[in-house]
């Protein structure tokens, strides 16, 4: 007889969802890491519960357990109960468990790259999970489907229907992820970092949506999050994680008001701060561009004729100077980092492109080689862009191996040893592969691996966005430190307007491919004068977004 038919039905008033003294340990090679140590919480119906803490506190393993979606071995569960509904999970068998996957709760990942299917469109791909739960295809699934992706803030969705993973941007990909996991309106939804590739506007309006959603179908929700941005304005309850166990459970309003735990503060008061140096006009220029433009052809037809264009970057100028940050926000798919990859000749481009007084837009790949030690870039997904198949080391190592092959052995090892510990990673785990980090690690390492052959200029395209806030701040104090150390020119992309506000000297604001508003940042942040630019600033400092504003931009 399974454990939940031993159970007796739960009261009406009992929480939807009960963990109780949940122990989780990965086991591999005979060593040993307890990553969640005897845990509890619970979820009211329609209650939304905050789990934060730094990278590898245990937040996703405790999610994951919920479903039990922990691959196991390596995976042990020592010790706990999950009760969802009157139902144990824990040990229920995977008849049970399918059941409840995708539709009484659904989750959203941190990583949707690495979740979505590379090979399936949109369409199907959310279609699954209604034709599987609600048994729906055809047209009527393809009509949900495009409300769905209306829902989530795809622009015109039906174009949408029949893209691929790889042609969406990062938070155009977040939101698909979104779309499936609310498709069954779920009892509770589980959303490990929902918004974490969103640009500001579309997050508020993200949330704005799960709140609504919340209040018309009486979802609960389990939020893991390092931004407490979001868990001022979503939860109802925080639990704060540490090592594996809960530190700190209170209401949202007491724990921000008066933090009881040492950890708690610390998190608290972990916003970057510092102000980044004054824009200098004597400083040389590092970079420059003018009229910078980008555009992807549409062909259609048998012969594939050009019918029109997608202006990704259309007619950009910026100059970027030694020690100083261009910052450079806006939402996603508004041309960021498609300006970033043009600026290092990783796509075609047309203008003229200055880099260290060289004109560099006609350099091919053999030309631009013995250049690329001087410019590196930290991307946004560091799990896609790290090789699976290499160990830390070697990943690190790459770039000294092409553009230093002098070195012996013991000095790169010495020096990859010196570029993780700048970046908080112990050089002892150096042998070990990205797989077993989690994504705050990972995208440490990644910053390790430009930083490694000591650039001039570094685009770094969402640093921050899969730390937690502590992290964050030591990255944000990092940069700046090597900035002032080594005079480096940075372009930093980013939604978060928080970090961008502590280290850019000047802004260009971005949407739709074209610049809206320019200038000094501190000038900007104080007055700004595009509508969108005031849209986004409103959306990232005040705890209660305006949606009328972001309607109106």
């Amino acid at each position: 007889m399974s454990a939940e038919t031993k159970r007796p039905q739960h009261e009406a008033d009992a929480p939807l969802l009960q963990v109780k003294d949940l122990a989780v340990d990965f086991v591999q090679g005979g060593q040993v890491t307890h990553a969640v140590r005897g845990i509890s919480f619970h979820i009211e119906k329609g209650e939304t519960l905050a789990l934060v803490g730094e990278s590898g506190s245990g937040k996703s393993v405790s999610a994951l357990s919920i479903l039990r979606l922990l691959p196991s071995p390596p995976a042990v569960y020592r010790s706990g109960e999950i009760i969802f509904s009157g139902r144990e999970l824990l040990h229920a068998p995977e008849r049970t468990l399918r059941e409840v996957r995708g539709d009484r709760i659904a989750m959203i990942f941190q990583e949707p790259m690495t979740s979505l299917n590379p090979l399936h469109t949109v369409e199907k791909q959310i279609g699954e999970v209604l034709e599987i739960h609600r048994g729906l295809t055809g047209d009527a699934a393809r009509r949900r489907i495009i409300e769905l992706l209306e829902q989530v803030g795809i622009q015109e969705p039906e174009k949408r229907l029949q893209s691929y993973p790889h042609q969406l941007s990062g938070g155009q990909r977040q939101r698909v992820m979104i779309a499936m996991a609310l498709a069954n309106e779920p009892d509770l939804l589980i959303a490990d970092e929902p918004t974490t590739a969103l640009d500001v506007t579309v997050q508020a309006q993200i949330l704005q949506l799960l709140k609504r959603l919340q209040r018309e179908h009486g979802m609960a929700m389990l939020m893991i999050t390092h931004d407490l941005t979001i868990v001022r304005r979503i939860a109802d309850r925080v639990a704060v994680m540490k090592d594996g166990e809960i530190v700190e459970t209170n209401e949202t309003a007491a724990l921000f008001a008066d933090p009881q735990h040492p950890y708690t503060q610390k998190l608290l008061n972990a916003e970057p701060k510092g102000e980044p140096p004054a824009p200098d006009p004597e400083r040389p220029v590092v970079l420059s561009c003018e009229n910078l433009k980008v555009w992807f052809p549409i062909k259609r037809g048998f012969l594939k004729r050009t019918v029109g264009y997608i202006k990704a970057v259309n007619g950009i100028s910026v100059q970027i100077r030694a020690g100083e940050t261009l910052g450079v926000v806006g939402e996603s798919g508004s041309g960021k980092t498609t300006l970033g990859q043009a600026l290092l000749r990783l796509i075609p481009s047309e203008g003229p492109i200055v880099f260290m007084g060289r004109h560099i837009e006609e350099c091919d790949a053999k030309c631009m080689r013995p250049l690329r030690r001087h410019m590196q870039i930290v991307f946004q997904d560091p799990f896609g862009s790290l090789s699976p198949r290499m160990s830390v080391r070697q990943i690190v190592e790459e770039g000294l191996l092409i553009q230093a092959p002098d070195l012996t052995w013991e000095e790169r090892v010495a020096l990859v040893a010196r570029a993780l510990n700048e970046v908080g990673i112990d050089p002892a785990a150096m042998e070990r592969y990205p797989h077993e980090f989690s994504g705050g690690q990972r995208q440490r390492i990644a910053i390790a691996r430009a930083m490694v052959l000591h650039p001039r200029l570094v685009v770094l395209d969402e640093p921050t966005s899969a730390l937690d806030l502590t992290v964050q701040s030591q990255i944000v104090e990092l940069l700046r430190d090597l900035q002032k150390r080594h005079d480096l020119a940075y372009m930093f992309i980013s939604h978060d307007l928080r970090v961008v506000r502590a280290l850019a000297s000047e802004l260009i604001v971005m949407r739709r491919g074209e610049v809206v508003e320019q200038g000094p940042a501190a000038a900007i942040f104080d007055n700004p004068q595009h509508p969108y630019t005031r849209a986004l600033l409103k959306a990232a400092f005040e705890v209660t977004a305006d949606e009328e504003a972001l309607q109106e931009a």
